[in-house]
């Protein structure tokens, strides 16, 4: 083992979603650096294609839309046949929509848990094989803060977010015989094309980042050293758990923020 012990990924593959960009890109590359070889999935497959090229032999894309159990098991198989097997699923891949629950409407709804709750059951449905016939593995579920609170005018999303926590939880106590830990990790609020998305021009970012116990945005390597770990020997006896990645926004508010009692 390297000087990394525990968190050299050496002989690992690993399957990750929406690696195109944002948390996604930044796992796949964290991953190759400790020395897995990795499959970026993505519905974007150019962009994919330009990353796994970025990164040598120890990466490949393959198009996934998630919401497609034939396609899945097409992105295991070609995990497979390249790299031998399969050790490790990171569930990045994620939509957001916004509006009150009154101005949702039922395809809005819907096109949000297809793509991240029913994504990340077919995901794991898809991968369970190849990691059972690997001896184990690791699951890693991206939910958000948005899965562990409320959070107004995005019901959709923090609906799906909510179950990935639940799901998460259900295949860790279902998979531990066979030696498959399975985590969800919260980030919060974390520079990437969706949280720069043009809706959000009205939110005060810089306020609101300056009032966490860590007074920044969160970047997207902080986002992968956690999926990192969680899929490195060093989280060996953590499963069916919450990770947050959040600057400290769930840790409560100051008295500032609160106002006067």
């Amino acid at each position: 083992m390297s000087e990394l012990g525990a968190l050299d990924l050496t002989g690992r593959v690993a399957l990750i979603t929406g690696a195109a960009r944002g948390q996604g890109e930044a796992e796949a590359r964290l991953l190759v650096a400790r020395g897995a070889q990795v499959v970026l999935a993505d519905v974007l497959h150019a962009e994919a294609t330009a990353v796994a090229a970025s990164l040598g032999p120890a990466a490949l894309a393959v198009e996934l839309d998630v919401t497609d159990a034939g396609q899945w098991t097409h992105a295991v198989d070609v995990a497979t046949d390249a790299y031998g097997g399969l050790d490790i699923l990171v569930n990045n891949a994620g939509i957001l929509t916004s509006g009150s629950i009154e101005s949702t409407t039922e395809d809005d709804y819907m096109r949000v848990v297809r793509v991240n709750q029913l994504g990340c059951l077919l995901g794991m449905k898809a991968a369970i094989p190849a990691l059972r016939h690997r001896g184990g593995g690791a699951i890693v579920n991206v939910s958000s803060v948005a899965g562990l609170t409320g959070v107004a005018g995005v019901v959709a999303y923090a609906s799906t977010k909510w179950a990935i926590r639940g799901m998460t939880k259900v295949a860790a106590l279902e998979l531990g015989p066979d030696g498959i830990r399975v985590n969800s990790v919260h980030p919060g609020s974390i520079d990437t094309p969706m949280t720069r998305d043009p809706r959000f021009d009205g939110v005060d970012k810089d306020a609101i980042h300056a009032a966490l116990p860590v007074p920044r945005q969160g970047h997207v390597d902080d986002v992968a050293e956690m999926v990192a770990f969680l899929v490195s020997d060093a989280s060996a006896y953590s499963t069916g758990s919450e990770f947050v990645v959040d600057g400290g926004s769930l840790a409560g508010r100051t008295p500032a923020e609160r106002g006067p009692t």
